[in-house]
């Protein structure tokens, strides 16, 4: 991988936030991605959205495994702690990290060759643990190094710069992320900024397993007619179901002048997601209404974004193991070894 650091010099007056950080806090190495790549726009969201959540860089773990979308980590959040993991093993690193350090925001980025193909196993059961991550997936539909074959999110019937017709079933991350027992799922587009900033905010905010779809053209593979995933495809076909905005710190609500009515949900840590709803029936607190509605549209040709599915009251691996409230790498060994007498009164509380 080819490492192009940025200059180090910049601008006095460059905005800051609370915590006197600037974007180029959360920048990371001069991307090597094809120029107009869907993962650069993502790469700038996640710098958006963690300048305006004003969090401290070295508070956040991202993890990755192998391909186009896999680079990007190196492209943001250059302060920040990163591990690159071999093909479709993130979700193992991530988690063994996660159980080890619940201290740090954990950001797993993934592809659909890494997440759907030889990491599906591992997607699942990071998904259905539980664990306490944001998960994006840079979804672009095809296997983008090894020069566009088609992956396992190749809509059926869907052509390639080739002109081979894909003749498998697509699989659907988001249905399986909520039929696992994700706590946040989204669904957005790379190139629709104002919808992903609020929803990697939120996500990140979030207590529990969250997941980002992120359909992300290749520019090189996979953005021609025919195509599923392309640019001029998914704003066609693009069926928004709300619009959200992220408020922490229980900020001010202002009125909403939108067509449309608008839901407030209250999240854990007290930060508040405010959804106006562009589909007047769809609830984003109903999992099955949720999955049915994804089977319609996707039955009628439209990919769905916003907010699918979230439940405020979350819990993680960690609720789930009642494991102590330190971080386990924080634990001494006068932690670990409580002793003869605690010994003893376990031995007597078995007999």
């Amino acid at each position: 991988m080819t490492y192009i650091p940025k200059p180090k010099l910049h601008h006095p007056q460059l905005p800051t936030n609370k915590l006197g950080f600037t974007h180029r806090d959360y920048e990371g190495s001069i991307s090597t991605l094809c120029a107009g790549c869907g993962h650069d726009s993502i790469s700038a969201a996640v710098i958006q959205a963690c300048f305006e959540l004003d969090i401290q860089p070295h508070r956040i773990a991202k993890m990755s495994g192998i391909g186009c979308s896999s680079k990007t980590p190196d492209y943001f959040l250059g302060n920040s702690h990163g591990f690159n993991s071999v093909h479709g093993r993130m979700p193992s690193v991530l988690t063994g990290a996660n159980v080890a350090n619940k201290d740090l925001i954990y950001l797993g980025v993934s592809g659909d060759g890494d997440s759907a193909s030889i990491g599906f196993g591992q997607f699942a059961h990071s998904i259905r643990r539980g664990v306490n991550m944001l998960y994006i997936v840079e979804n672009n539909g095809v296997y983008g190094l090894t020069k566009g074959q088609f992956s396992a999110t190749s809509d059926k019937g869907s052509k390639s710069k080739y002109g081979a017709i894909n003749g498998d079933s697509a699989i659907d991350m988001v249905s399986i992320a909520m039929q696992l027992g994700a706590t946040y799922v989204a669904r957005s587009f790379s190139g629709d900024k104002s919808q992903l900033v609020p929803l990697i905010k939120a996500g990140m905010s979030h207590h529990g397993a969250a997941f980002i779809d992120c359909i992300s053209p290749c520019v090189a593979f996979n953005n021609h007619v025919g195509s599923t995933k392309s640019l001029d495809y998914v704003r066609e076909h693009n069926e928004t179901v709300n619009k959200l905005d992220m408020m922490v710190d229980h900020e001010a609500i202002v009125a909403d002048y939108a067509p449309g009515t608008v839901e407030m949900v209250t999240q854990h840590d007290g930060s508040v997601l405010r959804l106006r709803k562009t589909s007047p029936h769809y609830d984003p607190s109903d999992r099955i209404q949720a999955m049915n509605y994804l089977q319609e549209r996707a039955a009628a040709g439209e990919i769905v974004t916003g907010l699918l599915y979230v439940d405020p009251e979350g819990t993680d691996l960690h609720d789930y193991l009642n494991t102590v409230d330190k971080p386990l790498n924080e634990l001494q060994t006068e932690d670990l070894v409580p002793g003869s007498e605690a010994l003893k009164k376990l031995n007597e509380s078995l007999r």
